[in-house]
């Protein structure tokens, strides 16, 4: 029985929420996209005064922990490490991709029909970063940095229903047809996916080290020159 602070900011959208005993009780977030090094701690203050909490209320703070943007998880799990040194509480790591996947479990609880969940983020290119589960929530496949084609999933989309969710399906679905293939574009990476999974954990004692704990990348950060200085060069 805990209140947690939840951050989520793996891809453009920033998202902060304070889940009570599993269930969310407030949610902030800016779609503005990119804005969380200004934006995360505005709406942490702005989401504690709307709940009518402090931070000294907060028993641990869960962070997405990717993959996702590199400089988006960088911003989160920095912040996220402040709040648990400065207030003495633990944190929590949620996978995004598996925040997603409990988003749409929830959406999809009167399913009676095998299915499965294929979240998505877009990963530059027609890559993407990926995962797979099944209707009972069991993870298939491990999570993988995939280059899209028109016969990316054939093997599950074939056999069942199967839902792609995520910053990634806008290119997959340019692609790919087939009925057995449902493209959810209105769920995104929110807090609402991590709630009930930052519960369980904090009743478990799953808590990361706070001071060696480190982004899930994936895939090593590959930097680009802006084309302003390559005009320079």
């Amino acid at each position: 029985m805990a209140l947690i602070l939840l951050m989520e900011t793996s891809t453009e959208v920033c998202s902060v929420g304070l889940a009570k005993d599993g269930k969310i009780i407030g949610i902030k977030e800016n779609f503005e996209g990119n804005q969380h090094a200004s934006q995360l701690h505005v709406l942490v203050d702005d989401l504690l005064k709307e709940t009518n909490y402090s931070l000294k209320n907060i028993d641990a703070v869960a962070i997405s922990k990717g993959p996702g943007s590199y400089t988006g998880l960088r911003v989160g799990v920095s912040s996220a490490k402040g709040y648990c040194y400065g207030l003495d509480i633990p944190l929590i790591a949620i996978g995004t991709l598996e925040s997603l996947k409990n988003q749409l479990l929830e959406k999809l609880l009167n399913e009676s029909e095998n299915y499965f969940i294929i979240p998505m983020l877009d990963a530059r290119r027609m890559e993407v970063y990926c995962g797979i589960w099944n209707h009972l929530s069991e993870q298939i496949a491990d999570i993988e940095a995939k280059i899209l084609d028109d016969t990316s999933f054939s093997d599950y989309i074939s056999m069942s229903k199967t839902y792609f969710v995520g910053t990634g399906i806008e290119k997959f679905n340019k692609i790919i047809s087939n009925e057995n293939a449902v493209f959810m574009s209105d769920l995104y990476s929110s807090v609402i996916g991590m709630a009930a999974e930052a519960e369980q954990k904090f009743a478990n004692n799953e808590f990361e080290d706070t001071a060696y704990f480190e982004p899930y990348y994936l895939k090593e950060f590959v930097g680009t020159i802006p084309k302003k200085a390559l005009h320079k060069l």
